[in-house]
């Protein structure tokens, strides 16, 4: 994913620029960047952030750069903030989404007399030169943004820091948030709302789909009116987003308590405690208890002061593994219980399956899954949710190939729909494959009951493949 953090101040912005940025650190750690404006123009620093946090790596810029102007961010993969000269003069830009349409785009600008990009160190163009390349296709950088939300198929919300201000641009369908925060010298833009709470800002506005604003010192101010349509994605309440968080003026940590309490509605099994896999399964547990009366409890910890967020690193083998050693447990709480756990989700299901055989071997007597949202049964389109390269490193793909062969894409919306004998059979299969007592995933409708939000505003397309 990725996130990031602009300020435009009265004042050096340089303080609010780095907590800001860094309260995004949950949301990916490979790249962290800011880039400022001053009266010495422009000043950047991009560091790698795998082995250390945000703030350790930045430390010495707080002090070093200046600037009443600022963009920062947390990338889970391109180095950015960039800045670039072209015929709108000097600009710095950040980005989050992601671009399906890569190599039209680059043809089409390579036809129009562009003479190359840098490819990053696995091969790729980073997304955000792109993204660059794009808006200098036009005359201004109004129309230049415009024409990228429009052609760029996925999503792409973007700070583009100029001289005479901050543009700040959600995607064409608002798939990701941009939160406006006022403070008495100046305004900042942030991925996350709560990013500047405790910087001194007040909530001012979040833009709408499409919608772009320029923000100085002074004022924001709208340029590109937002769209009426909006696709925002469900999985930021779920997994992504962090509990002090809100979008579309909905609470994450609420969101997930509700997902909790429409789980336990429908649950017909009586386990000695309520527990979730930490951090993003323990709101969805509390929802559960309190609805169910059944304790909640935390029978292992999440070991976090050094170590990383576990979907981040490239390599598979190190992402389970950081997973399983990040997992301390209380074996008071396992040995002789019946156990009832709640994930925010199951993606390939192999870190689940070890966390499910470590309690057994603890000595739990049951085990009970209940993700809090329903099977993944299609790879993102829109997000990087994940880096997979093929839609089979789902579980539930898996599960359907084998139960139906070259049949499969034909019947996957069987597999969808929670009264199908079909979906009834893969949650089995997947049950016994990953060694549960019971399984019952999130309901769609229920989850879309517990955001609160209609469902054409949402987009669940992981979950129903409905664009």
């Amino acid at each position: 994913m990725g996130g990031f953090f602009g300020v435009a101040s009265k004042n050096d912005c340089v303080f609010d620029l780095f907590f800001g940025t860094d309260y995004h650190s949950h949301l990916g750690t490979r790249r962290g960047g800011m880039a400022v404006y001053g009266a010495d123009g422009f000043d950047r620093s991009i560091h790698n952030i795998e082995n250390s946090p945000f703030r350790t790596k930045f430390e010495s810029e707080v002090n070093e750069m200046k600037g009443y102007m600022g963009i920062g961010c947390i990338s889970d993969y391109e180095p950015q903030p960039l800045i670039v000269r072209s015929h709108h003069g000097t600009f710095a830009i950040t980005t989050v989404g992601k671009i399906n349409n890569t190599d039209d785009i680059v043809k089409n600008i390579f036809d129009t007399g562009h003479s190359h990009f840098l490819e990053m160190s696995g091969g790729d163009i980073n997304a955000t030169e792109l993204v660059a390349a794009i808006i200098n296709q036009k005359e201004n950088m109004i129309d230049g943004i415009r024409y990228a939300q429009e052609i760029i198929e996925g999503s792409m919300t973007m700070l583009v820091m100029t001289p005479k201000g901050i543009f700040a641009a959600r995607d064409k369908w608002g798939r990701t948030p941009v939160a406006i925060g006022k403070k008495e010298d100046g305004y900042c833009a942030s991925f996350e709302a709560f990013a500047y709470l405790n910087l001194g800002y007040t909530d001012y506005k979040e833009l709408g789909p499409g919608e772009i604003v320029i923000m100085t010192p002074e004022e924001v101010r709208t340029v590109a009116a937002p769209g009426k349509d909006m696709k925002i994605c469900t999985f930021l309440w779920i997994y992504y987003g962090y509990p002090s968080s809100g979008y579309e003026g909905v609470s994450v940590e609420q969101m997930r308590y509700n997902c909790g309490a429409k789980l336990a509605g429908r649950d017909n099994v009586k386990p000695d405690i309520v527990a979730g896999v930490p951090d993003s399964g323990t709101a969805h547990a509390v929802g559960y208890a309190n609805a169910s009366g059944i304790p909640f409890s935390r029978p292992f910890i999440k070991y976090t002061p050094t170590w990383p967020r576990s979907f981040m690193p490239t390599i598979q083998s190190k992402r389970d593994l950081i997973a399983k050693m990040k997992l301390i447990p209380v074996h008071d709480l396992i040995k002789d219980k019946s156990l009832l756990l709640i994930d925010d989700s199951i993606v390939r299901g192999t870190q689940l399956r070890e966390t499910t055989e470590f309690l057994y071997q603890s000595g739990a007597k049951e085990v009970h899954i209940r993700p809090a949202c329903p099977p993944l049964v299609y790879g993102c389109k829109f997000l990087n949710f994940s880096r997979s390269t093929s839609e089979m490193d789902l579980i539930t793909r898996r599960v359907i190939q084998k139960m139906e062969g070259e049949n499969a894409e034909q019947v996957l919306p069987e597999y969808t729909d929670p009264e199908s004998e079909r979906y009834q059979a893969m949650i089995e299969e997947i049950r016994k494959q990953l060694n549960f007592t019971s399984l019952r995933y999130h309901r769609l409708d229920d989850m879309i009951e517990s955001v609160g939000i209609d469902k054409c505003k949402l987009c669940t397309y992981c979950w129903d493949g409905r664009e």
